[in-house]
């Protein structure tokens, strides 16, 4: 084997340069300060009609910035940043600054550097590892990036959280709501049990997160707290379908707060809610019977589907027949609403799904954590995983929903006049 066929492994603490790095930092930093030139020059051009008093152009170019290191994916990047100068300071309007949009005055890292540093502790690196994982990432020489930055960037999320969870809600209207209480215990405080969330979409079908508080077992009392806030903000509709689990407090707060929203029981919650009170022989036939109520085409032959399992497991396992017509119209709700989105509105999945790994984190979390750690990686979390959410199928249609346009077995009913 020649030896320029063998890749190198890195060790965490042993990072080392290679031909390809240097490369890539060295044609980094070129296009970076061309970008930059470019930049200068277009801010230079756009005020070329000004002048002094002396009639020389206002705005010139003034030297460079000291160089400082841009902390990026492929190690630090140097750059010197170039500033412009305003001869007339004083003149109407005030001094006229030049600010790349690029490299910002006290930008450190890039963007996907600020992004490792929360996933890598929310994924499960202590901090005490923190150096580490960093340094075989970065190179050891990457500054600002020890183990106590992760205690000052808690610090930061907390007060993202906090503005976040003040923002005006006037501008918004959410078409369907998913909500569900996430468990993390015994990781968190004893007096608060769980995360409230809720998850919403929006008349362009684009997914959003709309709340997320602590609170207790997911009372009832504290779901209305939740809903009461959201509307003190400003959210005065409430969506037209919300999709949760149907032990959840949060339908009775519903029905008080937005009394007008339908219902729609999660179909995943039921189905294994359902199966629990059956033999583990059963529950692969039973299971596939399940599937054929909320599978079926229209809502008449899912009611036909859901008599059948009534009668073919009623006498011997009413138990579980009894959880499952308790929320009959409430679980085929969705046939009321575009067929399209019915993939979607079935289940809780968008909010399952994101925070299996947030519960992946607590567990390998040493210790309890606090309220608002757990608060703040739940926030952080959503936030990075908001970025790659899907937007609903037949997004067209939901304006159409605001608008109270009928919906029956999934197609638009179209009124006829008279």
């Amino acid at each position: 084997m020649r030896e320029d066929t063998i890749v190198s492994l890195r060790q965490p603490g042993s990072f080392s340069e290679d031909p390809l790095t240097d490369i890539l930092r060295s044609g980094a930093r070129r296009l970076l300060s061309q970008a930059i030139e470019a930049e200068v020059e277009a801010h230079i051009a756009a005020h070329a009609e000004l002048t002094d008093g002396e009639g020389r152009r206002r705005i010139v170019r003034h030297g460079y910035m000291p160089e400082r290191a841009i902390q990026t994916g492929i190690g630090a990047v140097r750059v010197k940043a170039p500033r412009t100068r305003d001869r007339d300071p004083t003149a109407p309007g005030g001094r006229i600054r030049f600010t790349s949009s690029i490299l910002p005055p006290y930008l450190r890292r890039s963007r996907s550097v600020e992004e490792l540093l929360p996933w890598l502790y929310l994924k499960g690196i202590s901090t005490g590892d923190f150096s580490e994982s960093l340094a075989a990432l970065l190179g050891p020489d990457a500054p600002g990036l020890a183990a106590s930055t992760i205690g000052r960037l808690k610090a930061v999320w907390w007060d993202e959280y906090e503005a976040w969870r003040r923002r005006d809600l006037s501008a918004r209207r959410y078409v369907y709501f998913w909500a569900d209480g996430v468990y993390f215990s015994p990781r968190m405080d004893r007096d608060k049990q769980c995360v409230l969330v809720i998850i919403g979409a929006d008349a362009q079908g684009n997914k959003d997160i709309v709340a997320i508080v602590d609170g207790y077992r997911e009372s009832a009392q504290s779901w209305r707290e939740l809903l009461l806030d959201l509307k003190r903000r400003g959210l005065e509709a409430g969506p037209e379908l919300a999709i949760g689990d149907g032990a959840l407090g949060f339908w009775k707060a519903l029905r008080e707060v937005y009394g007008q929203t339908r219902e729609q029981r999660c179909w995943v919650h039921k189905t294994a809610n359902v199966l629990n009170q059956m033999p583990k022989s059963l529950q692969a036939r039973a299971k596939g019977h399940l599937q054929d109520i909320w599978m079926a085409e229209t809502k008449a032959d899912a009611q036909n589907a859901f008599d059948f399992f009534i009668q073919a497991y009623g006498v011997k396992y009413d138990r579980a027949v009894e959880r499952l017509i308790k929320d009959r119209e409430r679980l085929l709700a969705f046939y009321d609403f575009p067929a399209e989105h019915w993939k979607h509105i079935r289940t809780t999945n968008p909010i399952e799904s994101t925070f299996a790994t947030v519960r992946l984190r607590t567990v390998k979390t040493k210790g309890c954590l606090s309220r608002k750690t757990a608060l703040a990686m739940v926030f952080k979390l959503i936030l990075s995983a908001r970025r790659k959410w899907r937007k609903l199928n037949g997004s067209n249609q939901l304006a159409e929903l605001i608008e109270g346009v009928p919906f029956k077995d999934g197609i638009k009913q179209i009124k006829h006049a008279a």
